[in-house]
């Protein structure tokens, strides 16, 4: 019988098991010390003790127990772990949406210390909060009067009701009473400011005559939602803001996915600049999605509209933090994002980048293959559209696999296959993707 099922262990095992050093003999490792200075004592003794665990199971031998603590070290002391984004989603909302630009990331780790995000440095005075952040917003959408930014697109939503419509009505289409993610619908949205909604149309066609017919005294605004996830085609009717702007009230247009200029990619998708130059009052929309910023809300429109929302007090809970103002600035002035990246990128190059990749891993025996692909541009944007890519096609079991190894790889299931789909992955990205793939290929 062997020993250990009643408990008790053989002299060498007993002998084995003495070996393994002790915690704090392990933490003075150089390497854990070092390690204890950036993220914390407490992740680097989990780490150690893992490690001894390993040992006692004999998964790895008492004298490796350092080096394998420090393997199992994590990168930061935060938990959030980056991940490469191959599903060809390219604003993923589980994956955070728009990665940022080497600019912004580069912008929030400078504004991450002491920074003049309410002081003028020259008189030595309180400035406005995000003063730079908010001119160049307003220089990429000339046709605004002001810009102010909250913490994202729906609480721009909010402010807006909040503001202008609490105790009275705001006049909307029935085809366009939305749910956005996570199940949360935009009726419940408005209606929790204290606004009621008076519903106009039908589901598929909304005339300006409807709205005009629904228009009184009580009306604090005309409400128009782009549909972002959804499409209703054939006998379909919507009313345009220029249309909506003649009926005597505010319009507000919530476009959504934060195109601030139209896109020739995307000619269905509504841009902030051509809403407000056809006459809407005010345009709320996200930052972290075509713009490929931080997550925030933008809202653009006429200077009196826009100054009292942002002197409202419930803005003051909605306001965004410092280094959202420096990520969304350098969004703004800085190189091509991501996103606009990924969006422009040439198919035929992502073919010859799949076949290379397909190629190389071939050769170190996977089972893989290049493949056309269709992307698609996610995060409530450009719903309908598909994106011609390349992806690589890999044996279903892959997908676990790559989820859960050292740099996780997130594809999609297709047809019993998993698709690793470049044009969400940066060209960057392609060799840390190879060594997943060759990683997983081992086990």
């Amino acid at each position: 019988m062997d020993q250990r099922v009643t408990g008790q262990w053989t002299g060498e095992e007993t002998d084995r098991r003495r070996l393994i050093p002790r915690t704090d003999a392990v933490l003075r490792d150089p390497r854990l010390v070092d390690a204890s200075a950036r993220l914390g004592p407490g992740p680097v003794r989990d780490a150690v003790r893992q490690a001894q665990q390993r040992a006692r199971e004999g998964a790895v031998a008492p004298e490796e127990v350092p080096d394998t603590a420090v393997a199992l070290l994590p990168r930061t002391a935060g938990g959030l772990r980056p991940v490469i984004n191959a599903t060809g989603v390219l604003l993923h909302t589980n994956l955070g949406r728009a990665p940022l630009s080497a600019a912004a990331r580069q912008a929030v780790q400078e504004a991450a210390g002491p920074t003049d995000v309410e002081l003028d440095l020259e008189t030595g005075v309180r400035a406005r909060r995000g003063r730079s952040a908010l001119a160049a917003l307003r220089d990429r959408v000339p046709s605004a009067g002001a810009a102010h930014v909250v913490n994202n697109g729906a609480a721009a939503l909010v402010l807006a009701a909040t503001a202008l419509a609490a105790g009275r009505e705001i006049v909307i289409s029935r085809g366009e009473m939305v749910e956005i993610g996570d199940g949360f619908r935009l009726p419940d949205l408005l209606v929790s400011t204290g606004a009621r909604l008076r519903e106009v149309g039908t589901t598929n066609r909304t005339s300006t005559a409807d709205y005009a017919d629904a228009i009184g005294p009580e009306t604090a605004f005309v409400l128009k939602v782009h549909p972002s996830n959804f499409r209703i085609t054939g006998f379909t009717r919507t009313a345009e803001a220029g249309e909506l702007s003649r009926l005597g009230v505010p319009v507000v247009v919530d476009i959504g996915s934060g195109l601030l200029a139209p896109h020739p990619l995307l000619p269905e998708e509504p841009d902030a600049e051509t809403q407000l130059r056809s006459g809407a009052a005010l345009v709320t929309a996200s930052g972290d999605k075509l713009l490929g910023g931080p997550q925030c809300g933008l809202l653009l429109g006429e200077e009196g509209l826009v100054r009292t929302l942002a002197r409202h007090p419930l803005a003051r809970a909605l306001r965004v933090d410092k280094l959202t103002l420096a990520a969304l600035e350098a969004t703004l002035t800085g190189p091509d994002t991501p996103t606009a990246e990924a969006l422009a990128a040439d198919p035929d190059e992502l073919t010859r980048r799949a076949g290379r990749l397909a190629a190389d891993l071939s050769d170190a025996g996977v089972d893989v293959r290049a493949v056309p692909s269709a992307a698609t541009v996610g995060g409530g944007g450009a719903p309908g559209v598909t994106l011609p890519s390349a992806a690589l096609s890999l044996p279903e079991h892959y997908a676990a696999r790559l989820r859960t190894g050292p740099v996780p790889v997130v594809g999609r299931l297709e047809a019993g296959r998993c698709l690793l789909d470049l044009r969400s992955v940066p060209p960057h990205d392609d060799e840390p993707l190879a060594r997943a793939v060759r990683s997983a290929a081992e086990g």
